[in-house]
C-alpha cells in the first residue's frame, strides 16, 4: 500500500478549509497549556458539567459511555466490523488507523506532558492529559465509520441516523471524560481537532486503497 505525499492535494476546498482551522485551534489550545494556564474552557466546562448533569442516576451510564472511547471496546468492535466487512482493505484501513491515532497521541501526551486534573475524580486514570485519548480515539475510530457509512450506504435516511448516533457518541465520550474528573474540557477539545485533522488526511489518503479494491471486485463479477 503506497501513501503517497501527492495524493493530499486531492484535498478539497472545504477540508483545507476543515484541516486548517482544526490545526490553528489546537495550537491555540497548546500554547496555554504550555504556559500552564488553566483556561476559562475548562473551567465553564466542569461547571456546566457539574451544575447540570453530574447525578447518582447518570453517573452509571457515564462509566458506560466511556467505555466506548476504550481501547479494549474499540478493538473488539474494529475486530467485529474487519469480520464482517467482505472488502477486507477496509478492515485493514481501520487497524491501520487506530495504530496511527494511538501513537499520534501518546506522542503528543509525552511532548506536552499535562497532569490530570486534582482533586474531583470518579474513577481512576494514569498517564498524562493532554490531549485526551479517548476523545482522540473516538473521534477518528467512529470518525472513519462515518466517513464509510458517507460512502458505501446508499439509503439517504439510513446515512443520517446512522451518522447522527455516531456524532452523538463521540461527542458523549468526550464529554464522559470531564464527567468523570480525568481530563480538563481543553483536552477533549484538543483530542477533537487533532482527530479531525487527521482524519481529513487520512480519509483522502487511503480512499483509494479502498476504492481499488471494489473495483477489482466488480470486474471480477462482471
Amino acid at each position: 500500500m503506497k501513501f503517497e505525499v501527492k495524493k493530499i492535494k486531492k484535498l478539497t476546498k472545504l477540508k483545507w478549509i476543515i484541516l486548517f482551522i482544526c490545526i490553528v485551534g489546537f495550537l491555540e489550545i497548546s500554547l496555554g497549556v504550555f504556559s500552564n494556564e488553566l483556561m476559562k474552557r475548562d473551567i465553564i466546562g466542569y461547571e456546566i458539567v457539574n451544575k447540570y448533569l453530574i447525578s447518582d442516576f447518570v453517573t452509571p451510564i457515564v462509566k458506560i459511555i466511556t467505555q466506548f472511547g476504550g481501547l479494549i471496546v474499540i478493538f473488539i468492535l474494529a475486530t467485529i466490523s474487519t469480520i464482517l466487512i467482505k472488502n477486507k482493505r477496509i478492515g485493514i484501513s481501520i487497524y491501520l488507523n487506530l495504530f496511527i491515532i494511538g501513537s499520534l497521541n501518546q506522542i503528543l501526551k509525552y511532548i506536552v506532558q499535562r497532569p490530570r486534573p486534582i482533586g474531583f475524580r470518579l474513577i481512576d486514570e494514569s498517564g498524562y492529559s493532554f490531549p485526551s485519548g479517548h476523545s482522540m480515539a473516538s473521534a477518528a475510530f467512529y470518525g472513519f465509520y462515518i466517513y464509510l457509512v458517507y460512502k458505501n450506504v446508499k439509503s439517504k435516511k439510513k446515512k443520517i441516523i446512522i451518522i447522527t448516533l455516531l456524532g452523538l457518541l463521540i461527542l458523549l465520550v468526550g464529554i464522559s471524560r470531564i464527567y468523570l474528573g480525568v481530563h480538563y474540557t481543553t483536552d477533549v477539545i484538543a483530542g477533537f481537532l487533532v482527530s479531525i485533522s487527521y482524519l481529513t488526511i487520512y480519509t483522502s489518503l487511503i480512499n483509494d486503497f479502498i476504492e481499488d479494491k471494489r473495483e477489482t471486485l466488480n470486474k471480477k463479477n462482471n
